[in-house]
């Protein structure tokens, strides 16, 4: 009878470990903290930060596929304006598509394939998925995270290849809904 009740033990505390050991959304994850401006984000382990010049604030992208990348652009925003003030999702969306994602003459088209409105504590984020067709090159699916804080516009964004997209579309999805600002 004891042994009976020790197997039983066993058995609920092997159970218990595994799963306080199974894998969570963050697990793999590296936080990357700004706290001069303001801003935070989860980012894959193993991937390199880049330094760019006249370009996006924060660049890092994988080790092992470097056109997987994630980048922050922060931009002045006209008026003061709010995140509402500047449009719905699919009009904030549509608008960054066209002066970011594929401006005129950069041979790319992108198309806005969904755009949905977060709320974290007392900032608003539009959430936006785009298709980008590029020149000679692989299509391309992006994420991006788009907040005003402070008169400013951050924009979060992560891409990778069609190619890639299934397989790396939850850990993507998951970096680009840990961006906050504060």
């Amino acid at each position: 009878m004891l042994k009976r009740i020790a197997a039983v033990l066993l058995v609920v505390l092997v159970a218990v470990s595994l799963v306080s050991c199974s894998i969570s959304p963050t697990s793999g994850l590296k936080s990357y903290v700004d706290t001069t401006k303001g801003y935070q984000f989860l980012y894959p382990n193993g991937w390199l930060q880049v330094k760019v010049s006249n370009g996006p604030e924060v660049v890092f992208h994988d080790l092992i596929e470097s056109t997987e990348n994630i980048s922050l652009v922060v931009s002045p925003v006209p008026g003061s304006k709010s995140l509402a003030e500047l449009g719905t999702p699919g009009e904030v969306g549509y608008n960054l598509s066209k002066s970011a994602i594929a401006p005129p003459d950069s041979g790319r088209t992108a198309e806005l394939v969904n755009a949905e409105t977060r709320e974290l504590r007392d900032k608003t984020y539009y959430l936006l998925e785009y298709a980008v067709k590029l020149p000679n090159q692989q299509e391309r699916h992006n994420l991006a995270s788009v907040v005003v804080s402070r008169g400013k516009l951050f924009t979060f964004n992560a891409s990778t290849t069609e190619q890639r997209w299934e397989k790396a579309k939850q850990q993507l999805e998951t970096v680009v809904n840990s961006f906050s600002v504060y």
